[in-house]
Formats: C-alpha cells, sequence, structure tokens
C-alpha cells in the first residue's frame, strides 16, 4: 500500500479561526451559487469551482475541510476527481450530488469513499446534515 504524501493545508492559526471551507464544484452556475448560499446560511465558508480540473489545482495552495462534488461535468466527471483525490491519497471527506442517478454511479462513488450520495435536486437539511456527517467522520 503506498504511503500517503503530505498534502498542503490551510495554516493551523486559519483553521482554528475561521469557519469549516467547503468547496462546491459544480459546472452549473446556478446550483453553484444556491449551494454557496445555504452552505454559508449554515455558518460555514465557501469557495466555488466550476470544473474538477480548477477544483484539483486549488489543491496545491490549500485544503477544504468537505467538498460537495457534482457527478456529471464536462472534460472531467465528478467520478474522475473523485478517483484522483483518492489515488493521490487527500483525505478529504466527499459529498456526491447528482442529478443523474445509476447504479453504477452510485455503486463508483461509494467505492471510492464518497461520505455521502445525494440525489438532485437536494433537501436543504438532508445537505447540510451530510456535509456535517462527512466533516465529523
Amino acid at each position: 500500500m503506498p504511503v500517503p504524501r503530505a498534502r498542503p493545508t490551510r495554516p493551523l492559526s486559519q483553521v482554528t479561526k475561521e469557519r469549516p471551507l467547503i468547496s462546491v464544484v459544480d459546472d452549473d452556475p446556478y446550483v453553484r451559487k444556491a449551494f454557496g448560499r445555504l452552505i454559508r446560511s449554515a455558518g460555514f465558508a465557501v469557495e466555488t469551482f466550476p470544473s474538477g480540473a480548477e477544483f484539483l489545482k486549488s489543491l496545491t495552495d490549500h485544503q477544504p475541510d468537505c467538498v460537495l462534488l457534482d457527478l456529471h461535468m464536462p472534460i472531467q466527471d465528478g467520478l474522475e476527481v473523485h478517483a484522483q483525490l483518492t489515488r493521490e491519497h487527500f483525505a478529504i471527506p466527499v459529498v456526491v450530488i447528482t442529478a443523474h442517478d445509476t447504479p453504477e454511479s452510485r455503486s463508483r462513488a461509494v467505492a471510492n469513499g464518497a461520505s455521502a450520495y445525494l440525489c438532485k435536486p437536494v433537501d436543504d437539511e438532508m445537505l447540510l446534515n451530510a456535509i456535517k456527517v462527512a466533516m465529523a467522520a
């Protein structure tokens, strides 16, 4: 089994003084905006990304406390992003969201270690609870 490599994280001073950071990765700007508002209203800090590639690139600077990851995005879908997180040993809880639920995508997300798998439209309380549970694990 490969030894996990150290990954950059937010400085300790930021982790202890700031709210937990949630990354929202979804190609739909309306979904990003809606989830961002909801998550902020629950007391979390939020950053949004329109693509998996942009999210993965951001990990060189910092690591969020949880990622809300859409499965169906152009170029690099959420399953590929999640698999890359797993391969590169990032210990970031992942909450998967999708509007195109299939048994295959559900089983792949769970196999990659998703903390939760939710279907759009997502109930606000269910989503916030999934994020809280994911971060507590």
